[in-house]
C-alpha cells in the first residue's frame, strides 16, 4: 500500500511499496500538479541521499528579485544564468525522476514558496497547456521539513538489505 506524504496542492510525495529491490515508485507533486509523470522510479540510496541534501539546505535563500512574483522571479533566475541559481534549487539532484522539472525554493517570510516549470519537447506536446507556466505554491518551512523527513524515513525501510 502506497504511502502519502503532504498535500498534492502544495506539496507531497507517495512512496509505493518496496519490491525487495533498490528500485521504488515515488511520485512528487507540487502545486497541484504531478512533477514525476515521466519517470516516478527512484534508486532509493541516490534519492534518498539527495532528499536529505535538501533538508540540510532548508530554508532557502529569501526570493531573489524582491517585487517579483515568484513565477516571475523563477523566470529571471533562469533568463540570467548566474550563481544565484544553486541558492534556490529545489528537486536538485533526486535523479531521473524530477529531470523534467525545472523547481526553485524561495523563502517567504516564515513560509516557502515552490516553483516548477516542465520543460521537456516530450511533456509538451502532451500536455501543451504546460508550456510557459510556472507553477507555485506557499508551504511553511516546518512543513516541507516534515514531508522530506518522512520521505526520508519511508525510504530507509530494510536499509542495509532491500526492503521487504
Amino acid at each position: 500500500m502506497a504511502l502519502l506524504l503532504g498535500d498534492k496542492r502544495t506539496f507531497a510525495a507517495e512512496v509505493g511499496d518496496c519490491d525487495g529491490t533498490d528500485m521504488r515508485r515515488v511520485d512528487l507533486w507540487a502545486a497541484g500538479q504531478w512533477l514525476t509523470c515521466d519517470d516516478n522510479t527512484v534508486y532509493v540510496p541516490q534519492f534518498r541521499h539527495h532528499v536529505g541534501l535538501t533538508l540540510d539546505r532548508l530554508p532557502p535563500a529569501a526570493v531573489p528579485f524582491p517585487g517579483l512574483s515568484a513565477a516571475a522571479a523563477h523566470r529571471r533566475l533562469l533568463a540570467e544564468d548566474n550563481e544565484l541559481l544553486s541558492e534556490f534549487w529545489f528537486l536538485d539532484g533526486w535523479g531521473p525522476t524530477t529531470d523534467n522539472v525545472i523547481s526553485f525554493a524561495f523563502r517567504n517570510g516564515d513560509g516557502l514558496v515552490l516553483t516548477a516549470q516542465f520543460w521537456r519537447e516530450d511533456h509538451l506536446r502532451e500536455h501543451p497547456e504546460h508550456a510557459g507556466m510556472v507553477f507555485t505554491a506557499e508551504i511553511q518551512v516546518e512543513v516541507l521539513t516534515g514531508i522530506l523527513q518522512d520521505l526520508v524515513a519511508a525510504l530507509s525501510t530494510g536499509e542495509r538489505r532491500p526492503c521487504r
